[in-house]
């Protein structure tokens, strides 16, 4: 338990932040299943356009890095790169 008003404060806020950041999480997790689900060009194309905009508001929110973001995009663009037309 917390023993000042701020560090309860704080329990409270980490909690918020928390919650935000796992629903950020999910969101950007479930954007790259659309990526890697897709079976052609044209539907992976159409899926990592919006995926690419999921994880650059995840990165810039500081929920992941943008390095982690940027790898992410390099693979998920190679991969419907790859897939048949």
């Amino acid at each position: 338990m917390p023993q000042h008003k701020s560090a309860a404060k704080r329990v409270i806020t980490n909690a918020k932040r928390r919650v935000r950041n796992i629903a950020a999480t999910t969101r950007m997790r479930s954007a790259i299943r659309q990526v890697r689900s897709s079976t052609t060009r044209g539907q992976a194309e159409a899926a990592y356009r919006q995926g690419m905009a999921i994880l650059d508001r995840t990165a810039a929110k500081g929920v992941i890095k943008k390095e982690n973001a940027s790898r992410h995009k390099a693979r998920l663009a190679l991969f419907a790169r790859s897939l048949p037309a």
